[in-house]
């Protein structure tokens, strides 16, 4: 929802993630990480966070731990901030990040 400040999450949406159950396989946590994954560039220090649930991935058999548990908390409240994204004040001057290959653009404004 995009309001005055910025962008908002849905408060429906926002709701599901605080009822997203611990994950029980590592089929789950591949699914929890995949929803997370897709906002990624919004959490700050992704990578640290999501370390402890993606080792969890790779060792078998599967076993949660503290440490899985504090990241999975801390992923979900991420993705429940009130505010996201900020849109652009155009009073002020714009710095532009570009990098560009043969194949894509990437740009941060």
């Amino acid at each position: 929802m995009v309001s005055q400040k910025g962008v908002e999450p849905v408060a429906s949406k926002v709701e599901a993630i605080h009822q997203w159950p611990v994950p029980q396989s590592i089929r789950a946590v591949q699914s929890f990480l995949g929803l997370v994954g897709f906002y990624r560039r919004f959490i700050r220090g992704y990578a640290t966070i999501a370390a402890s649930l993606i080792r969890i991935t790779i060792v078998k058999p599967f076993k949660w731990t503290s440490q899985a548990q504090l990241a999975f908390e801390q992923l979900k409240a991420a993705l429940s901030t009130t505010l996201i994204l900020a849109l652009p004040d155009f009073q002020l001057p714009f710095t532009i990040e570009m990098d560009a290959s043969n194949m894509e653009i990437g740009v941060v404004l």
